[in-house]
């Protein structure tokens, strides 16, 4: 496939049962409005389009042989209009900076950062909506484990996202 014009967007796969706890949590909090996309955990925000190919090859190579990564899920944090679930990885975090010096020439400032596992549940609400989430989740959260599955690269078209490809951690091994 030729690289495309869209910007494109990299997180990591989770757990099914991970994923179906943020998407239901997602789908109660979430403005229906804006809720275009399933939760996730974003990697990389805006790589260069015009080369799919090399960051498919270089993915499909790096996933092989990557073993399934451990997350905690270790609390909330409150986004002023929002409330996201914070993830401890250090797994994730090495990968991430390997990532990011692979790709430094064609990083945004944004991509250049240092990357905080998080997964969003709410956004683009009021403060005050926000903060009484915030609360609600906090008294009831108890830190469970996850796992990073795989990584999936998306094309951002404007608002929803286009799945192009997952890429299985450990299909080498």
């Amino acid at each position: 496939m030729p690289g495309i014009e869209a910007p494109l967007i990299l997180t990591l796969q989770l757990d099914d049962a991970a994923q179906a706890f943020f998407d239901a949590l997602r789908q109660a909090h979430f403005p229906p409005e804006r809720n275009y996309l399933a939760a996730h955990l974003t990697l990389f925000h805006h790589l260069p389009g015009a080369e799919l190919d090399d960051i498919e090859a270089y993915l499909t190579a790096r996933s092989r042989a990557q073993a399934p990564i451990p997350l905690d899920v270790t609390g909330l944090q409150f986004l002023g209009r929002g409330v996201a679930y914070a993830l401890s990885s250090p797994a994730t975090e090495a990968l991430h900076r390997e990532l990011q010096a692979h790709w430094l020439p064609h990083l945004t400032p944004q991509d250049q950062q240092r990357r905080r596992p998080h997964v969003t549940v709410q956004n683009k609400v009021s403060p005050e909506q926000a903060r009484a989430l915030h609360q609600q989740l906090q008294a009831e959260f108890v830190p469970f484990a996850a796992t990073g599955t795989g990584l999936r690269l998306w094309a951002y078209c404007g608002g929803p996202w286009e799945l192009l490809r997952t890429f299985p951690f450990g299909t080498n091994s």
